[in-house]
């Protein structure tokens, strides 16, 4: 359920992606002041910083909503041409559509079993929707939201990344939630929804996927392991493996591909660890919030945002490329574990997620401090 953030270019849409409860609604703009806090430990010295302003403030929460079921929001994705953000209902078989803007509901797309991630292709003006129940993964027509097309895999697709580059998909499938011991990566066409190649890995938990925009690398989540795997994109073949230590469960990930820096969120404990993508070394190791379902890298600030279930938004600032420090800690609310960052409107679109708590569904969005 772990979506890497590499969408097609050059539309911005095409760069970010990523649940509910009863609740009654009126859409409410608000504005709030995050609280900065102590900085994090990490493995590396930090560089004395000076005092920073509020890194995000609450600015819009959707609340004239009501879903009226249970269960967990997954991944986002943004439709620009119609101002329309999308949002997988796991739990509950559904994608809903919102505005962008006002976050006024529009309506309920039922046409699958458990959708997770979502790609928007404008340029041929289509929806991919990964699915790890029965319907399977399917493409859509982006303005009837006809179904127009299915993409043979295994079942439990789930993970999902875009490269532009290449112009392929990559999608995971397999593992522990549907019973079986392996995973899959699978380059896809997501023109025509053609399985080039698919790669095995012998885990049953496998999350993130994160592509080199300007190089011939794949950077893998194998959760199942506790590694990190590497990929050749022209041989799908592993020709790397780098183990974490100090925590398990590495779910989510993006990649400051200037600065050669993978970054990695895991769950026991919630930690952000940042590898060199060059020799796979653990440069610097922070905590992070609890619960995470996202990790979002924003290049132009150089911060990483990390939503947490436990009520959370982990703000990060990259003083070097060694050297990170928590720049705040954003009150956000529980089960608002996972997001979508969406730099053209200098924003971060969070999902309240009832988690355990049974309380949720609302959309809350954050305006960026610079």
């Amino acid at each position: 359920m772990y979506f890497s953030n590499s969408t097609p270019k050059p539309n911005i849409a095409k760069r970010f992606f990523f649940g509910v409860h009863s609740l009654t609604m009126a859409f409410l703009v608000v504005t709030g002041t995050a609280h900065a806090a102590p900085t994090a430990p990490s493995s590396m010295p930090a560089k004395p910083m000076a005092a920073a302003a509020p890194a995000a403030t609450l600015i819009g929460r959707s609340t004239s909503w009501s879903p009226a079921y249970t269960g967990d929001f997954d991944h986002f994705a943004v439709d620009t041409r119609r101002n329309r953000l999308l949002l997988a209902a796991e739990d509950h078989g559904t994608v809903e559509v919102f505005n962008l803007n006002t976050g006024i509901h529009e309506r309920t797309l039922t046409t699958f079993a458990t959708p997770h991630a979502i790609l928007y292709l404008p340029d041929v003006d289509r929806l991919i929707i990964t699915d790890s129940g029965t319907v399977g993964t399917q493409i859509l027509d982006a303005k009837s939201y006809k179904v127009i097309g299915r993409i043979k895999l295994a079942p439990g697709a789930d993970s999902m990344t875009y490269d532009a580059q290449s112009h392929r998909l990559y999608i995971v499938s397999g593992g522990k939630d549907v019973g079986m011991k392996d995973c899959f990566l699978n380059e896809v066409d997501p023109d025509t929804g053609h399985v080039y190649r698919k790669l095995v890995f012998q885990s049953d938990n496998v999350q993130a996927v994160a592509a080199e925009a300007n190089g011939d690398r794949l950077f893998v989540n194998v959760a199942g392991n506790n590694t990190v795997a590497v990929v050749d994109k022209t041989t799908l073949k592993v020709i790397a493996d780098w183990p974490l230590t100090g925590a398990q469960t590495n779910l989510t990930m993006a990649l400051d591909e200037a600065d050669h820096r993978l970054f990695v969120g895991t769950r026991n404990p919630s930690k952000l660890f940042v590898l060199n993508t060059d020799t796979g070394a653990v440069v610097a190791s922070l905590a992070a919030p609890a619960t995470s379902d996202g990790l979002f890298y924003d290049s132009a600030l150089k911060r990483i945002y990390i939503p947490g279930g436990d009520g959370f938004l982990g703000v990060y600032q990259q003083q070097d490329a060694d050297h990170y420090v928590q720049l705040a800690r954003v009150a956000s609310a529980p089960g608002a574990k996972s997001g979508m960052l969406l730099p053209s409107l200098n924003r971060i679109y969070l999902a309240v997620s009832p988690g355990d708590n049974g309380k949720g569904g609302a959309i809350l969005w954050f305006g960026l401090v610079p």
